[in-house]
């Protein structure tokens, strides 16, 4: 992060009263964290600040301070336009182009208000007047905890801050196992400690909080939806629309779900393949030095870390599964690392 870029922002938003927030589709914790912990600073320095997301999001993330207050596009599409579009300045945060805020996507880029992007994610687009972007940074939560200290403001740090940006980079570090081999993210979190986090009843409030239905939702993913591809160091499941309904799915639960299937010894590459409305919703992780990034960039439409990427497939469940297993047949030398 430059300081000049943190000054230009300063400068220009004391001549601008009206503040929007905006974060990705299928918000996470990162997402809600950075966008409340940046909707709280501002709001202390005296701005009118509303919180836009695309969908609804977690329930595990719903205790946090004025997540009652985030407005979600896709239950009030006209409200949001036109605050969008009335807006003086907007903060993007935790995503690096416009399409990762779906149909949000027309109204943002119409809006004249002055922008800027703060995120962490690779190969950000320039759509915003200032771009504030950092791919070594565990979290955009502690990209926003870098704005404010270079803005002078650690003086306007406090709890209710603090755990905003505590859950950000703890959930996308996924407590702290990966993307955090940075001796300033655990400064940052010692400083979040001495303005009083309680990092034990957050983890409590993000992790374990299941609903019976999301815990039998993942025995289920790993009874009799995870196939594993050992000569490939690969192994993914996937999830129809009626595995969803029969387990009374609701935003988040598959958070994190992936995971399991890349914790099983010798498998360095791990998909969930997701079947949504319009779409299969795909998550990718990795071990060591395959790039789930460009793998999704190249095949999958998508992006996004080197060892987490998401992605999106416009044909079958059954179709994509077959043409994923093939794709991975023929990069197998990447993937195990020969």
């Amino acid at each position: 992060m430059v300081e000049k870029d943190v000054k230009t922002v300063l400068e220009r938003l004391d001549s601008l009263k009206k503040i929007v927030i905006v974060s990705h589709t299928n918000p996470d914790g990162d997402a809600i964290g950075a966008a409340l912990g940046l909707y709280h600073y501002l709001q202390k320095k005296g701005f009118n600040c509303t919180v836009v997301v695309p969908n609804e999001l977690p329930g595990f993330l719903q205790w946090m301070s004025a997540s009652d207050e985030i407005m979600l596009y896709s239950t009030r599409k006209d409200e949001c336009d036109s605050i969008i579009l009335t807006a003086d300045a907007i903060f993007c945060v935790d995503f690096n182009g416009p399409t990762r805020v779906d149909k949000m996507k027309d109204v943002l880029l119409e809006s004249k208000a002055f922008k800027v992007l703060i995120d962490h994610h690779l190969f950000p687009d320039m759509f915003c007047d200032i771009t504030i972007s950092n791919t070594q940074i565990s979290s955009t939560s502690e990209l926003i905890y870098n704005f404010i200290m270079l803005a002078g403001d650690e003086s306007k740090l406090d709890k209710t801050i603090a755990d905003c940006l505590y859950v950000g980079i703890v959930t996308d570090t996924g407590s702290f196992s990966y993307s955090c081999n940075y001796e300033a993210t655990y400064l940052v979190i010692a400083h979040l400690y001495r303005l009083g986090i309680d990092g034990a009843d957050i983890h409590h409030k993000v992790y374990d909080t299941y609903s019976e239905g999301r815990l039998r939702l993942l025995g289920y993913c790993l009874s009799d939806r995870l196939k594993v591809m050992q000569n490939c160091g690969t192994a993914y499941m996937f999830l129809t629309k009626e595995d969803l309904l029969k387990f009374d799915y609701q935003t988040g639960d598959t958070e994190g779900v992936v995971n399991y299937a890349l914790s099983i010894a010798g498998i360095n590459f791990a998909a969930l393949f997701t079947e949504r409305q319009e779409k299969i919703r795909i998550s990718f992780r990795s071990k060591g030095d395959f790039s789930v990034n460009e793998f999704s960039k190249k095949y999958f439409n998508g992006g996004g870390h080197r060892n987490a990427a998401g992605g999106d497939s416009f044909i079958s469940m059954q179709e994509t599964i077959t043409r994923f297993e093939t794709i991975v047949e023929e990069n197998k030398l990447s993937i195990v690392g020969e």
